[in-house]
């Protein structure tokens, strides 16, 4: 992974995490919008718990918010109240429905696991501390890294020649700094 820049490893890592998250969430019969105004309004304060500033906050249109806090308050995870002073203004509570579903899909269990295993580990850069990051993840969650061939274990270069040990083909030089389906950690 050493050659991906760090967007494109958090890029990557965005991707593995939001495969799990979207396993996680559709067993529990939401989608990812729901668990993101679930948390906001875990975080946010009494002046800042309405619709506009939900809206506001996620960068989403008004009408996908207002399907989102429907579906909320209709399995019993938010409550919508009318603002005691200003008729117009409607504010959101997330109830105790709502939170256990927050703390089922939080955090994912396998971005801890990543964190303590990387806890003691020093970095050269933000890069190699993504790429370490990204690795474990992939390690914890089985799924297949898409690595840089000339990461790959497979990868041999023998007097300037460089070759594939899986598939016992040769490798040109612009095929070794592509991601590859095939690519396993040294």
């Amino acid at each position: 992974m050493q050659f991906l820049t760090s967007f494109q490893l958090l890029e990557r890592i965005n991707a593995l995490l939001s495969s799990e998250a979207r396993k996680r969430y559709a067993a529990l019969g939401i989608q990812p919008v729901h668990v993101q105004v679930l948390e906001y309004l875990s975080l946010c304060n009494h002046y800042s718990d309405t619709p506009a500033a939900l809206t506001e906050y996620l960068g989403l249109t008004k009408g996908t918010v207002s399907q989102s806090l429907q579906i909320l308050e209709r399995k019993g995870y938010i409550s919508k109240t009318q603002d005691m002073h200003d008729g117009r203004v409607v504010h959101l509570q997330l109830l105790d429905a709502g939170l256990d579903i927050l703390h089922k899909v939080q955090p994912l269990d396998i971005f801890t696991e990543a964190e303590e295993t990387l806890l003691h580990r020093e970095f050269r850069s933000v890069r190699h501390a993504l790429g370490a990051t990204l690795q474990v993840l992939q390690q914890a969650n089985n799924s297949k890294s898409f690595g840089l061939c000339n990461t790959c274990k497979h990868f041999t270069e023998i007097d300037g020649h460089t070759h594939c040990g899986l598939t016992d083909e040769p490798l040109h030089r612009e095929v070794i700094q592509k991601i590859c389906r095939e690519h396993e950690f040294r």
